[in-house]
């Protein structure tokens, strides 16, 4: 596995990998992750996969992000 990039957005941790053919994008906030395995043959330039942290696809991460962080609280309070 090839790590391509590693950078932090909004208190999200982003992690982008080269692994068997497929770039994974990944997004982790405190004990929750988000992957994504996009094809490389997809992706015509690295650069492409940009648009994964940014505008509308960024936006939605966050949201589920918070439904997650939220259905983990839940849980954990009925314990």
């Amino acid at each position: 596995m090839r790590v391509v990039n590693e950078f932090q957005k909004d208190d999200i941790r982003i992690s982008l990998y080269s692994w068997n053919n497929k770039y994974l994008i990944k997004f982790e906030l405190g004990p929750m992750e988000q992957t994504f395995k996009v094809s490389e043959m997809d992706v015509l330039v690295e650069s492409d996969l940009e648009g994964f942290y940014e505008g509308d696809f960024f936006e939605k991460v966050k949201l589920r992000f918070q439904e997650m962080g939220a259905s983990l609280k839940n849980q954990m309070e009925s314990m």
